[in-house]
């Protein structure tokens, strides 16, 4: 079992660690607009900072997924300071139900609306690694 998720968004990156030790790697898709962190609903980017995995869904409309804590206050704050919502359900994702033929080749673009994708078979593993209230870092 993992204790800690590390994703490096430029290196398109998740880790999973125990007790300090890299378990595996995976490469992934990520938001439209990766550069940067989430501002508001809709800007197409992934958060950055620190979060923790609240629940896992396994009804979610891609091939299961882990909710990430996202939107912590201060990213509500922030956002509130335009005059606009932080947004939510930001996941560590498969692809979308029905699509997993498309394997790794998704990972050929940024195609999420501020999620990690992993392909199927992937996502897989990381949900069984997973357990609920781990931190997940996300760094540029």
């Amino acid at each position: 079992m993992a204790d800690r998720i590390l994703v490096e968004k430029s290196a398109r990156r998740l880790t999973l660690f125990q007790n300090g030790r890299a378990l595996k790697s995976y490469c992934v898709a990520l938001g439209r607009a990766p550069i940067g962190a989430k501002e508001y609903e809709g800007d197409q980017r992934t958060p950055e900072g620190i979060y923790s995995i609240d629940f896992h869904k396994p009804d979610s409309d891609y091939h299961l997924a882990l909710h990430i804590s996202y939107p912590e206050q201060r990213d509500i704050d922030r956002a509130a300071v335009s005059d606009l919502s932080a947004g939510s359900d930001i996941m560590i994702h498969g692809l979308p139900n029905g699509r997993g033929w498309i394997g790794r080749f998704h990972r050929r673009n940024d195609w999420t609306a501020g999620c990690i994708a992993v392909a199927d078979f992937e996502i897989e593993e990381i949900y069984r690694a997973v357990p609920d209230g781990i931190p997940v870092e996300l760094r540029p």
